[in-house]
């Protein structure tokens, strides 16, 4: 179950990390204005881009290591290392597709969302932000990849659940 849990934990930072670079490339003042003030404790005064993969990691390491934890606490009674490893492997590569189909829905509905944003210009007067239509798109693309994540959890305990009553 650790190992499941460690190898959830590292897959996820990973995804965290070039998930991070891509959305600094729509609106670095997601990052600059809100990001970075959530994590100034782990600045370490690097480059911007390595800060941002940095913060990218930090939010999402944990998930994995929750997903790896519950599917590796399905997975490991009943059944020896090789298949339990190809099995977890499966069904983070499940959880994986399904967070990236998240991440790209949240793209789309960034990308659709029209050209209202009243109901964020909270956002706008808190952060002093001057480009509110790529701040909302990452917002929705951030948003939607941690419910492609939950999704990808459900549906990845779901066949681990199933795998293990055909052992």
């Amino acid at each position: 179950m650790l190992v499941c849990a460690a190898a959830g934990a590292l897959i996820a930072g990973i995804y965290g990390i070039i998930h991070d670079q891509f959305t600094y490339s729509i609106s670095d003042e997601y990052f600059t204005k809100l990001k970075f003030h959530q994590f100034s404790y782990a600045n370490f005064g690097w480059r911007r881009r390595l800060f941002v993969g940095e913060v990218g990691f930090l939010a999402t390491w944990w998930v994995g290591l929750i997903a790896g934890w519950f599917i590796g606490r399905i997975m490991v009674p009943g059944a020896g290392a090789a298949p339990i490893a190809r099995r977890c492997a499966i069904a983070f590569a499940i959880m994986f597709a399904i967070a990236v189909i998240g991440t790209f829905s949240g793209y789309v509905l960034g990308l659709i969302h029209g050209p209202d944003y009243s109901s964020w210009h909270w956002a706008e007067q808190q952060y002093g932000l001057t480009n509110l239509p790529a701040f909302v798109r990452v917002a929705y693309v951030h948003n939607s990849s941690y419910a492609g994540g939950f999704v990808g959890l459900v549906a990845a305990l779901g066949y681990v659940s199933k795998v293990r009553l055909n052992v």
